[in-house]
């Protein structure tokens, strides 16, 4: 539609309003000429005196605009016409019939070529609206990964086409996330039958042996009797720690204490020492603050960072060391355990906090699968990051906490 067909349609109305005032003046006019000649005539000086003296000049202040308005309408009645024709072709497209009406753009002129324009545009609402639900049709039918060509030019069908787009994405997004979830928990379920099936058919098998009285004496006995004990053991701090993995990860309601980090460490640093003598190793804590505190769940904070030192006690025995660096960074309290042991390979550092994994440094000292995870748990659930890293000369767990 061109942009000055108003400005034109304007000008219109101004000649129709000049005309009609020039038709109507010359009217007035060569009526007057006319009245002036017949008067000079018997037959019409008497009537038309009568006229002159007693109507005169109202005759034409009524007879006038009456003349004016009705030369107006008439020139202007084809053109309003078409502008209420316009106005209903307008009505049908605001009502959602984008058919348009092509007999008005047979005109060739500023009408005309705004019915054009009209006609255009609805043709090409039309064809976007189609692309727009053919669209919604691939999403019903699982197709989530097509996309509708966003135009800015159409507006708000701009904006509901983007909206369509970024549904099918989170649509997308969640689907891929339940089949995750699907995933996982046939992982979670293949680990716990794995990892309970095993120490349980040893314990059956070495009670069997007792049961049926295939042992030669008693020193064996106590011994099978021991071998099952353990097995037990193992079983039970499975089950443990699959209980308390998945009761943090249910939403346990959350105990919070100011928690000064570097005492608490100290004083869980001290209760090792027993494991770390027996190991060859000792612990050393490095920090410059006298006291940072954060908020936190002492007894999960506690059984966090017990499998992060068992771990590095477990896996680091040959670097003597296990270092407990303490520090803030921004608005952040850091806490690294370092042991000097073998490193992790790098293909297990991505995995070693899902639990599980079966990466050979991926699991705790309990031998769960568990314990990372239940840290990574432990430390998402007060709001703070766990990380690893690992070289040839040392591996760290970092976990970081919002300040208090």
């Amino acid at each position: 539609m061109p942009r000055d067909w108003l400005y034109s349609i304007r000008w219109k109305f101004l000649f129709y309003v000049l005309a009609s005032a020039g038709v109507t003046a010359a009217t007035l006019y060569m009526g007057n000429l006319i009245f002036n000649f017949l008067i000079e005539f018997q037959p019409f000086r008497t009537p038309f005196a009568y006229l002159k003296n007693q109507v005169g000049s109202e005759l034409i202040y009524y007879f006038g605009p009456a003349l004016f308005l009705v030369l107006f309408f008439v020139f202007s009645n084809r053109t309003v016409m078409r502008l209420r024709e316009v106005e209903i072709a307008l009505k049908r497209i605001g009502n959602g019939d984008l058919q348009g009406n092509s007999e008005l753009t047979r005109s060739k002129d500023e009408l005309g070529q705004a019915a054009a324009g009209i006609h255009e545009m609805s043709a090409r609402l039309s064809s976007y609206l189609e692309e727009i639900t053919a669209g919604l049709r691939r999403i019903a039918d699982g197709h989530l990964d097509g996309r509708i060509a966003v135009d800015s030019g159409y507006g708000e069908l701009a904006r509901v086409a983007d909206n369509i787009n970024e549904m099918a994405d989170r649509l997308s997004r969640s689907i891929e996330e339940e089949r995750n979830a699907e995933k996982t928990k046939n992982d979670l379920i293949t680990g716990v039958s794995h990892d309970l099936r095993t120490p349980l058919t040893s314990i059956l098998g070495f009670l069997e042996v007792i049961e049926n009285d295939r042992y030669r004496d008693e020193v064996e006995m106590r011994h099978y009797v021991g071998i099952a004990y353990e097995k037990s053991q193992k079983l039970k701090t499975l089950i443990d720690d699959l209980f308390e993995y998945t009761r943090i990860n249910n939403g346990l309601p959350l105990e919070l204490d100011a928690i000064d980090l570097v005492g608490f460490l100290r004083q869980l640093a001290e209760e090792f020492v027993p494991h770390l003598d027996r190991a060859g190793m000792a612990c050393r804590i490095q920090t410059a603050e006298d006291t940072i505190f954060i908020q936190a769940d002492g007894n999960l904070l506690v059984r966090s960072f017990e499998n992060l030192i068992a771990n590095a006690i477990s896996y680091g025995s040959q670097g003597h060391y296990v270092d407990i660096v303490i520090a803030t960074n921004g608005r952040e309290a850091s806490v690294q355990i370092i042991n000097y042991g073998d490193p992790i390979p790098a293909r297990d550092i991505p995995f070693i906090f899902d639990r599980f994994y079966r990466g050979d440094r991926s699991r705790s000292s309990g031998g769960t699968g568990l314990g990372l995870a239940i840290v990574k748990s432990i430390v998402e659930v007060h709001g703070g990051q766990v990380s690893a890293a690992s070289s040839t000369k040392k591996t760290v767990f970092e976990s970081r906490f919002p300040l208090a």
